[in-house]
């Protein structure tokens, strides 16, 4: 009984919204997949060639994630960013730009 206490305190309905939004963000190849479609639409074949060597299941788990939380959409053209997903993109390019002060500060800037 107190382990399903624990385990409903802990699901993610109860989570604030910013631990939701990390915990998605934070899942292996979501980011990469955001970067990839900040400015165009990519079909998934596409998509795929981009990120490199993530496998077609976890793509299209992620693609999944993305579209359930509306971050992401398809149609015709390919997998696109959602208004919702534009402005989590504007939010993470600021972010990009605070990171590589960031590193610089730290003298640990790798970026290529």
């Amino acid at each position: 009984m107190a382990s399903e206490t624990a385990k409903e305190s802990h699901g993610s309905a109860h989570r604030r919204p910013i631990v939701r939004a990390f915990e998605l963000l934070g899942q292996r190849w979501t980011l990469r997949i955001l970067w990839e479609l900040r400015d165009e639409r990519l079909t998934f074949r596409a998509l795929r060639a981009r990120c490199g060597e993530v496998s077609p299941t976890v793509l299209n788990r992620r693609l999944k994630e993305l579209r359930a939380n509306a971050i992401l959409d398809h149609d015709e053209a390919g997998y696109g960013l959602t208004e919702c997903g534009q402005e989590l993109g504007r939010h993470l390019l600021a972010l990009n730009d605070w990171a590589r002060r960031w590193a610089e500060q730290l003298g640990t800037d790798r970026e290529a």
